[in-house]
């Protein structure tokens, strides 16, 4: 079956039903940095056409195109794709982990209200997820709040480890109880990741290799380290499939049902603490994808493109009709499950 002729036979006659939870926006311009304490604050070069660069430390780190901060843009190209909402969050560099806490505290403010600003040029298009800087949990619950309360965000948006710390360590959980008390959905995404010491080749390896190794080490934590039965509210999503913790999973149900202590800590086993999780469907492969529905269950794997970037799912759409010939199974992955995870009504398309 086409792309097109799917579409038309999901939507019942519209061709934009999906829902995008992994796509990213870069702001045109960022604030100077303070004096003295510049070391790792973006900023962008004199753009060039319907691009510009982001500058760290004086030196390119990326050239994006202006669909990260113009609105218009990016909905010509969710209209091509079927794509109705797209949630949007930071780049990962933006995290600014690495920074001092309240610096990294004014970039995060900086990017929501860049993201705000979208979100209401966008018309119902676009809803938000928020940058957190989560090395301070007094700052990353603060900010929590605000996005959630006072710009109307539907989450956050954090990386997988924080300066090497994986999210799932208890030192986090007092902001995933707030994200549970709030209702508000949590998208993990991959960010400077670990092992990456050991990637032979050039650098865009570390998307390639390096992002959905540590992204799936990150879904791990969260088994086993206590967070999904600690608070059994969040909503939590993966990016990339959850990277390899698909492949992972065999292995850490067969190690349950031998080590003792594995049993003990968990409670359950592992297969079934997956399910609990949510997953994009960022896999790039049809088979890979099946397989998703089949270990996390068809009622959690969301799309996810990873716009605007080059390295992207381009029609995913048509990656899921290709996957999967049942309507309502269609429908799921298409739409639903993500206006389940981020909480969205009806009037919001």
């Amino acid at each position: 079956m086409s792309g097109s002729a799917g579409r038309r036979l999901i939507s019942g006659g519209c061709a934009c039903r999906g829902v995008d939870v992994h796509c990213h926006v870069v702001p045109r311009h960022f604030p100077p940095a303070i004096e003295g304490r510049a070391r790792g604050w973006p900023s962008m070069a004199a753009a060039s056409g319907c691009h510009a660069t982001v500058m760290i430390d004086n030196k390119p780190y990326r050239t994006v195109s202006d669909a990260c901060w113009v609105a218009t843009r990016r909905i010509e190209e969710m209209d091509k794709a079927g794509i109705a909402v797209q949630a949007l969050s930071a780049m990962p560099e933006l995290f600014g982990y690495w920074l001092d806490a309240d610096i990294a505290h004014d970039l995060v403010r900086h990017v929501n209200d860049t993201i705000a600003e979208l979100v209401v040029e966008g018309q119902g298009r676009f809803v938000g997820l928020a940058g957190i800087a989560l090395q301070d949990m007094d700052l990353a619950i603060a900010e929590l709040h605000r996005a959630v309360n006072e710009l109307g965000f539907r989450g956050a948006h954090i990386g997988s480890n924080v300066n090497g710390k994986v999210i799932g360590d208890p030192q986090f959980f007092p902001f995933f109880a707030e994200a549970e008390q709030l209702g508000a959905a949590v998208f993990v995404h991959a960010v400077r990741p670990t092992g990456m010491d050991r990637v032979i080749g050039p650098a865009a390896l570390q998307q390639a290799l390096g992002y959905p190794t540590d992204v799936g080490l990150a879904a791990a934590s969260a088994i086993t380290g206590g967070l999904l039965t600690q608070f059994p509210r969040l909503k939590i999503a993966f990016s990339h499939g959850a990277g390899t913790l698909m492949s992972l999973l065999p292995r850490l149900e067969q190690a349950y049902h031998t080590f003792p202590a594995l049993q003990e800590s968990l409670g359950q086993p592992p297969a079934d603490l997956a399910r609990k999780l949510y997953v994009d469907s960022l896999v790039f492969d049809t088979a890979t994808l099946q397989r998703l529905v089949t270990v996390f269950g068809e009622d959690h794997v969301l799309i996810g493109t990873d716009f605007p970037f080059n390295f992207r799912e381009a029609d995913p759409i048509a990656r899921i009709e290709e996957a999967f010939g049942q309507k309502d199974v269609w429908e799921k992955l298409v739409f639903s499950n993500a206006r389940t995870f981020l909480a969205l009504n009806e009037a919001s398309n």
